[in-house]
């Protein structure tokens, strides 16, 4: 509760103000794909993996400074068995989960920029700020998908939600005076190992998934390893970094609402 508290307040200062200023006030849809750094991809900074798409409303202070907030969802996934690493394909591990995130973000344009009456049609711009994040990561085994936040897989039980800290590139091209195009690249360090629930060590007792006339298969969820006898109670499971990071590559398009009152420069 204390979670959403802080985001509808955030919501509500930040438009309250907007609405005085519609001539500044930007909306846009975006769509591309969603991707994931953590336990089952450590390396790979591109390794998008699922469909992503969003929107967002925002204040252009002037040319070069804005503020906004956006909604995005995306789909993220992974699975040992396809990795090129011979210990990842034994460990056998995988998920996937939706990611519904809401953030707040500042941007800034290296040019002077702005779809309602800027002097250039297109800027570079970079963008940072704080969102929150939902997830629940899920696997299969089997053709059995498992839910594995209630599974306590390494006798952990973590939160469905947390913050992150979004950061990014993009560039911004104006087709008409209100209507105008963008592409970005954003990556989110979350305060969370679970986005993928791997976080750390093996439990020191088998975790089985639940078997009934849906899952007929009794499944050891926190070591399905190919070759169990490898994997020991109390070793490494995941990697050592203590945060995941999930990223969004969108390409959208933005309108801007004017009144007679224009920026002047």
């Amino acid at each position: 509760m204390k979670f959403k508290n802080i985001f509808i307040g955030i919501i509500l200062f930040n438009l309250s103000p907007a609405l005085s200023w519609a001539q500044t006030t930007e909306v846009g849809l975006n769509v591309g794909a969603a991707g994931y750094m953590g336990d089952l991809n450590q390396r790979n900074i591109l390794d998008f993996s699922g469909l992503a798409f969003g929107g967002y409303v925002k204040r252009n202070f002037d040319a070069y400074w804005g503020v906004g907030i956006h909604y995005n969802y995306g789909k993220i996934k992974d699975n040992d068995a396809s990795s090129s690493n011979a210990d990842f394909r034994a460990r056998n591990l995988n998920f996937s989960t939706s990611l519904h995130e809401l953030s707040i973000l500042g941007d800034f344009n290296f040019l002077d920029y702005f779809a309602g009456g800027g002097r250039r049609n297109f800027s570079p711009y970079i963008f940072a700020g704080l969102a929150g994040v939902r997830f629940n990561p899920k696997a299969t085994y089997q053709g059995q998908e498992y839910e594995l936040r209630y599974y306590n897989t390494e006798n952990v039980h973590y939160k469905n939600y947390a913050f992150s800290i979004p950061y990014g590139v993009g560039i911004k091209y104006r087709i008409t005076e209100k209507l105008g195009l963008f592409s970005q690249l954003g990556y989110r360090t979350a305060f969370t190992d679970y986005l993928d629930d791997v976080g750390d060590r093996y439990p020191m007792t088998a975790v089985y998934g639940k078997v009934d006339d849906n899952h007929p298969v009794r499944i050891n969820l926190s070591n399905p390893s190919l070759n169990p006898e490898r994997m020991n109670p109390g070793g490494q499971r995941g990697d050592h970094v203590k945060k995941d990071t999930y990223m969004f590559f969108h390409i959208g398009i933005s309108y801007t609402f004017l009144s007679d009152k224009c920026f002047t420069f």
